[in-house]
């Protein structure tokens, strides 16, 4: 990184550099093109010479939450199970079982994904050509097995209008956390078709069918389990097999489709005060009587201030969206430790570079929105105004990741995939958050509210940019464009509700 200060950046070189690259593939003209740019961007640096630009909301939405180990007992053994005073150990509490396999599915999501192209590699080596789409269909096959089940009088955990209700819980929960990735990500699919790989929704939606079953005949016989779980298992390879997917999209749908079933079942088994139509005797279990809660929340993200004021790339103050998971266990009634972990997103406004040359229009440069994982924890304050009106206050430190991504220079002349060239990547460093936030519930009965939230977020990331190779091989760019970093202040509210559970 070059140490000059006072560099003024003219962004009309980018211009330039397109228009040479392409004239002569892109113009049919013949006649000598005369035209002038319009300088439209330029800052003032000091101590470096750097271009800023905005970022991609690559997302990896690492959120823990359960998988049951249902075994066959009776119901005299389940309720001495309930009813027992000897303490739980630490792996056989209910959170701690249901936390293991998607923590699994997102660790090992996250451990192949530098290994993503070479395992793909394998597949085009012994079967380049393989296609048979039986995953677009056998991702359905554990969910309707369930209702052939619940039809033909097979009694499970529910009867059918609440198994109906959780499941459409489930699949709603799940659509909504991955296409809240797939179109923030946007990762490319290992045939290159489109950007929206990671996650897969087909493994996703396979899984939260396959513990569907697990949910409602898993206790019956273990075998319902393992059939859910092989179909979907089986559409997961498919997507592999099929080159629509990379091995980590896989693993990371198969996170999510569990997670979202076991809290959509968390979340409906407070609306109707117990665990099962079937199995009442769960119902007598009971919390400590303090406010303890889970939420999940989606609201509106509003910045204080312009995240990208040193790149003037961005004349608007960003808005975007959260969504995410909360919670907290109250050692008093006012009283708790918790924490949060969520996604939040902004969208980036591209900028247009002008010409005068009519064949060209205009320039834009394009940048993948702006995405952070947050992870917060601290404590939390509650008040009841009476039995159905609850204040809650918190204060979290914690920690902000910053997705990487690209930017581009667009026009209908460049005759590249989606008319687009690439110009930068940029990855923003991981950094310190600390969020302050209240919220008020009105509880439908003692288990279950919904409550309004407002957050105050604050975090520093610093930017780094990676020009192209191209650029950087042009005299006159590569005095302006260089590898380095710019501070950016992260700064924004969150308003929104949440669905509350208490426990």
């Amino acid at each position: 990184m070059h140490g000059n200060s006072g560099l003024r950046l003219d962004w009309s070189l980018v211009s330039e550099f397109i228009f040479k690259q392409h004239q002569s593939e892109n113009l049919a003209v013949c006649h000598k093109i005369n035209y002038i740019y319009k300088p439209i961007i330029s800052f003032n640096f000091t101590g470096m010479k750097k271009t800023l630009l905005p970022i991609l909301c690559t997302v990896c939405f690492h959120i823990q939450a359960q998988l049951r180990e249902q075994t066959n007992l009776n119901d005299s053994l389940v309720i001495e199970n309930i009813f027992s005073e000897e303490p739980k150990r630490f792996f056989e509490k209910e959170g701690v079982k249901m936390s293991i396999a998607p923590a699994l599915l997102f660790t090992a999501s996250g451990l192949t994904w530098g290994e993503k192209e070479q395992i793909r590699e394998i597949r085009n080596r012994y079967i380049p050509n393989y296609h048979f789409g039986f995953d677009d269909y056998l991702q359905y096959a554990p969910g309707l097995a369930t209702y052939g089940l619940k039809l033909s009088g097979v009694k499970g955990r529910n009867k059918l209008g609440r198994s109906a209700v959780s499941h459409a819980a489930s699949l709603g929960i799940m659509a909504i956390i991955v296409n809240s990735i797939k179109y923030t990500a946007k990762v490319e699919r290992p045939d290159g078709s489109t950007r929206n790989s990671f996650p897969s929704g087909h493994t996703a939606n396979a899984y939260t069918n396959a513990s569907f079953m697990h949910k409602e005949y898993g206790i019956k016989n273990p075998a319902y389990s393992i059939a859910g779980y092989s179909m979907a298992t089986f559409t997961g390879f498919g997507r592999n097999l099929n080159n629509r997917h990379w091995v980590p999209d896989v693993l990371a749908g198969a996170g999510i489709g569990i997670l979202s079933t076991e809290l959509a079942y968390f979340f409906v088994d407070k609306f109707y005060g117990n665990k099962g139509d079937n199995l009442s005797m769960f119902s007598k279990i009971e919390g400590n009587g303090h406010p303890s809660f889970l939420s999940l929340k989606a609201g509106a993200a509003l910045a204080t201030t312009n995240f990208l004021k040193e790149s003037k790339l961005d004349k608007d103050k960003e808005r975007g969206f959260e969504l995410g998971i909360e919670g907290a266990y109250f050692f008093s009634p006012n009283w708790g430790i918790g924490g949060s972990l969520s996604l939040s997103s902004f969208p980036v406004h591209s900028v247009e570079l002008e010409f005068d040359d009519p064949d060209w229009g205009n320039l834009e440069i394009v940048t993948q929105s702006l995405g952070f994982v947050n992870y917060g924890l601290g404590p939390y304050f509650a008040y009841d105004f009476s039995d159905n009106w609850q204040l809650m206050l918190k204060s979290l430190a914690g920690y902000s990741s910053a997705a990487s991504g690209k930017v581009f220079v667009k026009n209908e002349q460049i005759d590249l995939p989606n008319h687009e060239y690439q110009v930068a990547n940029y990855k923003p460093s991981n950094s310190f958050r600390w969020t302050n936030g209240a919220s008020i519930t009105y509880k439908f009965n003692p288990g279950l509210g919904v409550s309004a939230y407002v957050d105050y977020h604050h975090s520093n990331s610093v930017i780094y940019y990676t020009f192209n190779e191209e650029i950087k091989d042009d005299e006159v760019l590569n005095e302006i464009f260089n590898d380095g970093g710019v501070k950016e202040k992260i700064n924004y509210f969150t308003f929104g509700l949440k669905l509350t559970a208490y426990f």
